[in-house]
């Protein structure tokens, strides 16, 4: 008896042949143990460990376990951003069992190998954990940092193995190898036991309120949210609510907790949970609204590591998070979840809905739709979500706006030789020659070096922030509240813009870009804040097109401008908007991948002529924005779009949809791979809504830049009608949509092929 699952004592099986592994089994399904084993091992005889996580929340859980075996072997340490300076010598030193992120392996150990050496010389493993959180830009990123680590490894006579863990990888051994540049054998077979979860599809009721254009307005997700959180809380469920933005999470706990305060006061005593759903008298203490709480990105350190102790330990019975809690921390006697918004893909939402259930018993997991183009065809149609395997991993590490910042950040650590393509690959010779040409790299006979006194990795923001955090100081105090990413700064803590940190409101009373600061002050509007932008595009460059019905759909590089010139203010009950408040903020420009199609003014003369075709294009945009995610992996924050009925470089109507990061994600282009099943789902959901004019179900976007003006429901329908008519026809014809031509790239190419 091993005292191993079979799919525990396989991982590790490979890992003392020496061979690269990834598991990809269940969440709880032991994968920890899995890597522990071989990892405990290699310590034991005399080497060190190298643990990767996407999240610091997930490394301080890790140790805690790691301290919990009270092995005196086993040295650990957490080397991140909030570690103490004066820890740090003593981890480069002594530590055997070094736990990191990819942002501080980026920036601080292997710019600085040299003061590692022992370590390096030592590694034996290095452990990928929650590995499906590397895809898209950031991925590339992190695959080419695993590349860098091989080379600084290798200089000191290390070849660690690589063991990659996943709840959700899909093709695991495929996503391994282009995550590592290495081969990996697969551990999928799960042999851990399980309870059932239940997933129930939760659509809000519409509200007698009217929107804008007389649309029927539906209840919210986070409003919904906050009522089951209170409930489950009431009734003693430990509950975790995954919510899409930070703003929500606090929004979600603050109602949960007035919810369960109002309850209390109702029944003149403070209610102790029971299953049964009754309540007993309490003590004061025990109030159940002191026992929800949020959980996000932003928090400090110390404030993140009391919440994850609170909720670990049973005193939070409900947690409103942003997918900062999704991957594996340890969370065990969870019973429910709940999922306000479609998280982006089938991963997410397996991984979300893992959460609960981690001991073994029964879970409920509810994915409570948002007024939202694909969260309603979701809930309309859960077939698009049950059956089928989780999305690809998306990810190219050849992206040249990728792998240009880390050849530079690789020259500066060791220089670069003709040999090292075996590691970056073939692409990065070209790419070499382009930063020599810039001026970033010189050529000598033995190579190539980083001759700049400037620090390499500055030039790679793997995070796509786009610059330091701005930092979040109360006017009065001077304290110090958290951090928001500078790429985000400009639409949440401009001038005027409503702040919640923990439950508390803030009304943000400057904000200083120069100096990355936002001055806040304490403060109870009835109304919330959101900015308003607006959106460029120019076409550089099309890099593959094809006939679309009547019009054409093409693909290639663009540079979008964005400005964010104003915000509105809203009244917190009613939606009410109360004004419009300039804003002096400077652009943001962006190059990257689109996909766009375009219709001729011949194809458009049989629209009737009273048709806004502006904003039949902006509806269509808008819901094709929102379907996107089903056919790619991403959400519906990683793009944009732009519409236009005369666009200045196409001289005709135009639909532009883009990655939202520099250089591309690939996400634009498994649109244009997938463009008449994309463009036909969207169709079909706007056709399916029972608004009349248009609502966020439908054509109405929560990110709208323009306030959702101007749309026009009917004439999106018609637009997409006509570009999709063949398509249509044929779908009509005996063998249905088996019909439809072939996309120019295969699932898989475009999959392993992302540029």
């Amino acid at each position: 008896m091993t005292g191993l699952w079979p799919h525990q004592f396989a991982a590790a099986e490979h890992v003392s042949r020496g061979q690269n592994v990834i598991i990809s089994t269940g969440t709880a399904s032991g994968k920890s143990l899995a890597y522990l084993v071989p990892a405990v091992t290699g310590i034991l005889s005399g080497a060190t460990v190298l643990y990767l996580t996407p999240t610091k929340a997930l490394a301080a859980d890790q140790l805690r376990a790691l301290s919990a075996l009270s092995l005196d072997q086993v040295r650990p340490a957490t080397f991140d951003g909030d570690t103490p300076m004066e820890e740090r010598a003593w981890i480069r030193r002594h530590a055997n069992y070094v736990l990191t992120n990819p942002d501080m392996l980026h920036r601080s150990m292997l710019p600085r190998h040299a003061a590692w050496t022992s370590f390096w010389r030592r590694l034996s493993l290095v452990i990928v954990d929650e590995c499906h959180g590397y895809r898209g830009v950031f991925g590339s990123h992190v695959a080419q940092i695993l590349r860098r680590l091989r080379r600084v490894a290798a200089k000191y006579g290390a070849r660690p193995v690589f063991f990659l863990a996943s709840a959700t990888a899909s093709e695991p051994g495929t996503t391994g190898m282009r995550l590592t540049g290495l081969e990996m054998a697969e551990v999928t077979l799960d042999a851990s036991p399980r309870g059932a979860t239940t997933i129930a599809l939760w659509e809000p009721p519409l509200t007698d309120l009217r929107g804008e254009g007389g649309a029927p307005v539906r209840r919210t997700a986070t409003a919904e949210a906050a009522d089951l959180l209170a409930d489950l809380v009431l009734d003693g469920v430990r509950t975790l609510a995954f919510v899409r933005s930070r703003r929500a999470a606090e929004t979600v706990a603050l109602s949960a907790r007035s919810h369960l305060h109002d309850t209390e006061l109702a029944l003149g005593v403070h209610a102790r949970p029971s299953r049964a759903g009754m309540s007993t008298p309490v003590l004061p203490e025990l109030r159940l609204a002191d026992k929800v709480a949020a959980y996000r990105a932003g928090y400090l350190a110390e404030d993140r590591r009391l919440l994850e102790k609170a909720l670990r330990s049973g005193e939070l019975l409900g947690v409103a998070t942003t997918n900062a809690l999704e991957l594996g921390v340890d969370v065990s006697g969870l019973d429910a979840v709940l999922i306000a918004g479609w998280p982006g893909t089938r991963a997410s939402l397996w991984q979300q809905a893992g959460r609960a259930g981690r001991d073994g018993q029964d879970a409920l997991a509810v994915l409570i739709a948002r007024d939202d183009p694909l969260d309603t065809y979701l809930v309309h149609h859960p077939e698009a979500l049950f059956g089928h395997p989780v999305e690809a991993t998306v990810l190219d590490p050849d992206n040249p706006y990728v792998l240009a910042p880390h050849l530079c950040a690789a020259a500066s650590e060791i220089p670069l030789s003709e040999e090292d393509y075996l590691i970056f690959g073939p692409a990065a010779l070209g790419v070499l020659d382009e930063l020599v040409a810039r001026g970033l790299l010189r050529r000598r006979t033995t190579g190539w070096f980083w001759t700049s006194r400037d620090r390499a990795v500055d030039l790679a923001d793997i995070r796509g922030s786009g610059g330091s955090p701005v930092q979040i100081v109360e006017s009065g105090t001077g304290r110090l509240l958290g951090t928001v990413d500078e790429a985000s700064a400009h639409g949440t803590v401009h001038t005027g813009a409503v702040h919640i940190h923990r439950g508390d409101t803030y009304v943000v009373d400057e904000f200083d870009l120069e100096a990355g600061v936002a001055l806040v002050s304490a403060a109870q509007p009835d109304y919330s804040t959101f900015a308003r932008d607006i959106t460029d595009i120019r076409v550089i460059e099309s890099l593959r097109s094809r006939v679309l019905g009547p019009g054409e759909l093409h693909f290639g590089s663009v540079e979008v401008t964005r400005q964010v010139v104003s915000y509105l203010k809203r009244r917190t009950q009613t939606g009410e908007v109360l004004g419009d408040d300039p804003l002096d903020l400077p652009p943001r420009t962006l190059r990257t991948r689109a996909v766009w199609w375009t219709l001729p003014n011949s194809a458009l003369a049989e629209i009737d002529p009273r048709t806004d075709l502006g904003g039949a294009a902006h509806a269509a945009e808008h819901a094709a924005i929102g379907l996107l995610p089903l056919f790619a992996t991403c959400d519906r924050w990683d793009i944009g779009g732009v519409s236009t009925e005369l666009h200045p470089d196409t001289g005709l109507l135009t639909v532009f949809v883009y990655d939202g990061h520099d250089g591309g994600a690939g996400f634009a282009e498994r649109g244009y791979a997938h463009a008449a099943d994309w463009l036909t789902a969207t169709r079909d959901a706007i056709a399916s809504c029972e608004c009349d004019r248009g609502c966020p179900s439908c054509i109405q976007s929560p990110k709208c830049g323009n306030g959702n003006e101007p749309l026009d429901k009917a004439g999106a329908l018609r637009l997409l009608g006509i570009l999709l008519a063949p398509y249509i026809e044929s779908s009509e014809a005996p063998g249905g949509s088996d019909n439809w031509p072939d996309s120019d790239l295969s699932p898989s190419d475009s999959i392993t092929r992302v540029t």
